[in-house]
């Protein structure tokens, strides 16, 4: 892969930054201890107000989360769950993927982010429909890490929740996850 110079992600300049967020996800799926020693630069990003550059820090530090040796980023779970309220839903949905990734990479965790993962319940978004759509992402963080969560019951209730989701894809999420772990 070519050289990445993170600093164009910042580049107001769109056929610079955006080609440069591109190979950050993707070097992050390949290889995300390549990355690992810019995590603070990552961390600043989750503040920047263009939400395709926060977008791509939250998924570089879900990433993060099965290289992370030093509980660095599994110390960033209170500011990824508080992504899950911020109106926006796919800002949630990028803090879910973020969210599940932690609960693989730090087990004793997972408790914790299943709490904050059932939130989304409750919280508004910018129509119902944005809503179901992140009830939807949450099935499938939660099917990431299911078998290895200690207790099931919440999980399992949500999930048998969302088969009564006007979305269909969410109840069709819904129902696969029903029968694979009920």
């Amino acid at each position: 892969m070519d050289s990445i110079n993170l600093q164009d992600l910042l580049s107001d300049n769109p056929k610079v930054k955006y080609p440069c967020s591109k190979k950050v996800l993707s070097l992050a799926g390949e290889d995300p201890a390549a990355l690992y020693p810019d995590l603070p630069f990552f961390v600043t990003l989750l503040d920047h107000p263009n939400r395709i550059i926060k977008w791509t820090a939250i998924d570089v530090i879900g990433a993060l989360a099965g290289v992370d040796r030093d509980g660095t980023v599994i110390k960033l779970l209170d500011r990824i769950a508080g992504l899950l309220n911020a109106g926006n839903m796919i800002t949630a949905n990028h803090a879910i993927a973020a969210l599940g990734a932690f609960a693989l990479a730090r087990p004793e965790y997972q408790p914790r982010i299943t709490a904050e993962l059932l939130k989304v319940e409750h919280y508004s978004y910018d129509t119902v429909e944005c809503r179901n759509i992140a009830l939807g992402q949450v099935v499938l963080a939660l099917g990431t890490y299911f078998t290895g969560l200690a207790d099931k019951k919440a999980a399992l209730a949500f999930v048998g929740r969302q088969i009564a989701n006007t979305r269909p894809a969410t109840r069709k999420k819904a129902e696969q996850f029903l029968k694979k772990y009920r």
